[in-house]
């Protein structure tokens, strides 16, 4: 009678906690908090993007308002370009519901929409600093 053949032996069990990292960066390569810190032109260079980023977010909430106050009163005067004799149909209702259904919204559309894309910019701006 032939020996039963043994089963191959089972690899060993490994936990896997995240990625792999890779050893330590080049020795001749400063992370990018240390080249802010110092003010180097490296750092003045990340926090000018930053800031232009930032900018860029704020001028176009602030465009977006611009147009949407600026138009008020061109939609303020429409019940009374409809109505040519004098009976606009209650002008002050038309008013509370351009305002409140019309304006208030997209103003906080825009707050919302400015808030979140300074938030992800600094986001960004955080994660390349500290190399993630």
């Amino acid at each position: 009678m032939s020996p039963e053949p043994q089963p191959a032996p089972r690899p060993r069990r490994e936990t896997v906690t995240g990625v792999p990292r890779s050893g330590r960066r080049p020795p001749g390569h400063a992370p990018a908090r240390s080249e802010i810190s110092e003010q180097t032109t490296l750092g003045h260079t990340y926090v000018r993007s930053l800031m232009r980023s930032q900018l860029r977010a704020a001028l176009r909430a602030l465009a977006t308002l611009a147009l949407l106050v600026g138009s008020l009163p061109l939609l303020l005067a429409l019940p009374a370009a409809l109505a040519p004799h004098g009976t606009a149909p209650a002008p002050g209702l038309f008013v509370w519901a351009a305002l409140g259904v019309g304006v208030h919204p997209v103003m906080w559309l825009v707050a919302r929409w400015y808030v979140h894309r300074a938030e992800r910019n600094e986001r960004d701006f955080t994660g390349l600093v500290e190399g993630r």
